[in-house]
């Protein structure tokens, strides 16, 4: 499969993500999921979840785009920058369109919700801090030609900060899924335009 085909094919089911967490059985998983992700472990996990939380924010991409551009590769850089800023543009766009409200205010009076960070601005869904990481880290780990154990790092700090959104309370699990999601498939389609996807 192609990295278009297979991009397509994430959009979709980021998509459906969306969409099935819209139904009444959808809202009972991400219900249930929230409650287990957004329950209190420790002081050193809720700690260590804010500190990774921002790097998935579009200002730490462009901190990284620096530091990887100031290394000699400022078309890689811009690459994954570019594409980074598309997931965001893109996902704010999904956030006005589809307005759905954040945990805090989907439970308000349950009992139940942590909200450890401040309130951030806009709607739920997409969750754009996990996609716009994925983005960028996607078109670096091409471009740089990244060894499959780095890559799989790489995947796996993504994935952890799209865990310490619902952890810390901002959003719902189906929120980070279809982020991650979209983010994949936008770094797909960017880094097939670029030097190593052709």
């Amino acid at each position: 499969m192609s990295s278009r085909a297979r991009a397509l094919a994430l959009l979709a089911a980021s998509a459906a993500v969306g969409a099935l967490s819209s139904t009444e059985r959808g809202r009972d998983v991400d219900r249930a999921a929230f409650r287990a992700l957004n329950a209190h472990r420790s002081r050193r996990a809720d700690a260590a979840f804010k500190g990774v939380t921002e790097l998935g924010s579009i200002w730490s991409q462009v901190g990284g785009a620096t530091v990887i551009a100031a290394s000699g590769r400022r078309g890689a850089a811009g690459r994954a920058l570019g594409a980074a800023a598309t997931t965001w543009l893109l996902g704010q766009a999904l956030k006005q369109l589809f307005a759905r409200p954040r945990p805090w205010v989907r439970y308000e009076g349950e009992g139940h919700h942590r909200l450890l960070i401040l309130k951030p601005r806009g709607t739920s869904w997409p969750s754009s801090h996990p996609a716009v990481l994925f983005t960028f880290l996607t078109v670096i780990e091409r471009e740089l030609r990244l060894a499959p154990p780095v890559r799989a790092g790489l995947t796996a700090l993504a994935g952890t900060v799209a865990a310490s959104r619902v952890a810390l309370g901002v959003h719902f699990p189906s929120d980070v899924a279809s982020g991650l999601l979209m983010g994949r498939a936008v770094g797909l389609l960017w880094a097939d335009q670029g030097p190593a996807g052709r």
